[in-house]
């Protein structure tokens, strides 16, 4: 199971620790993030894209190419890139060049977003959701295949074949999961084209996936894809500290800042205390505490979803001191990557 972390780039602050830093300033420490994550030997780094005043990442591809000359071998990849607002020719060829610069490194979680701003910036319609994915999800699998497409839409121009979309990646094919919340039908066009998994569980039980999960195997085996092709990844809410009680302290404020501003606009009450604690209890979906804590629920988690290809902290969904950032980096990839390998009889990817 490799372990990896995800980031929004998140320049909110909780208003009682201080102001928002200035953006310049954390997108140099998030770099530095990345580059640590590499080091302690982390498996995975992905960067989200949103376009909101509480975050960077609205171009996540230049994030991810500076880092691309600050590592080695961690693996480069969005999370998720909101397709359905974007030209498949621009993200494969973006992607295909983040391959080259990184060394065969880059990967496409390609979904549609858990905000809808995107939609009327790119003068797109928000009815037609659904449609912009299904449509441009095929002509992204269809750039994988070679240069020169002939291939038909109702949203963006066709391409008769005679441009060839470049450059070509050095992975063949570059890899594309599809990123997924609850839907069953995500889980089930997931397995029938055969494409892994990466599956956003933010609150609630981990648990409660596993019937979503096996539906998704189920419908890769009805397709006629083998087993091993068919990779669930997780994507969690979690934080390290040097005692659960110390990472609870440092993270709880800035969430529950971040989840009261879009409980605002979605209509949630403000998240309490009590709900964040409850949630990194056992069964919860929080895997925020000490390394010994996290490893175990972590491995606890695993189990009851069927063991998982990767599972990656969201570390950031509210901008966090960068000393906190780099001590709960350095104790996922020194202590909790290490402890969960050794469970697994597994050795470092």
């Amino acid at each position: 199971m490799q372990i990896g972390i995800d980031s929004f780039a998140a320049i909110d602050a909780d208003p009682r620790t201080g102001p928002p830093l200035r953006p310049e300033e954390r997108l140099r420490n998030l770099i530095e993030e990345i580059e640590l994550a590499d080091q302690v030997g982390l498996d995975a780094f992905g960067v989200g894209e949103h376009h909101r005043p509480e975050f960077l990442d609205s171009a996540p591809t230049m994030i991810l190419a500076a880092a691309a000359a600050r590592t080695r071998r961690i693996r480069l990849t969005s999370a998720v890139t909101v397709l359905s607002a974007a030209d498949p020719v621009r993200v494969f060829q973006e992607f295909a060049t983040l391959d080259l610069l990184s060394g065969g490194r880059a990967e496409i979680v390609a979904g549609r977003g858990s905000f809808t701003e995107a939609y009327p910036l790119f003068g797109l319609d928000l009815a037609d959701y659904d449609s912009l994915f299904a449509e441009k999800l095929d002509l992204l699998l269809r750039l994988r295949e070679g240069p020169r497409v002939r291939w038909s839409g109702q949203h963006r121009p066709a391409l008769d074949g005679s441009v060839g979309v470049y450059p070509r990646p050095l992975q063949d094919p570059l890899p594309v999961w599809l990123g997924v919340g609850g839907s069953p039908e995500s889980f089930v066009r997931a397995g029938a084209l055969g494409l892994p998994l990466m599956v956003a569980i933010i609150g609630g039980e981990p648990r409660r996936f596993r019937p979503l999960v096996d539906l998704y195997r189920e419908a890769g085996r009805r397709a006629g894809h083998a087993p091993e092709k068919l990779k669930v990844g997780l994507h969690m809410i979690g934080f390290l500290g040097a005692t659960a009680e110390q990472a609870a302290d440092d993270f709880f404020p800035g969430y529950a800042h971040t989840f009261a501003k879009i409980g605002r606009e979605r209509g949630w009450p403000p998240p309490t205390r009590a709900q964040f604690d409850a949630l990194r209890g056992p069964t919860g979906a929080l895997l925020i505490g000490d390394a010994a804590l996290v490893a175990e629920k972590l491995l606890r988690v695993a189990a009851a979803l069927g063991g998982p290809a990767r599972v990656n902290f969201q570390m950031a969904v509210a901008a966090l001191p960068h000393a906190a950032m780099r001590r709960s980096i350095e104790i996922l990839g020194g202590e909790v990557a290490p402890a969960v390998r050794r469970a697994l009889g597994v050795t470092a990817s």
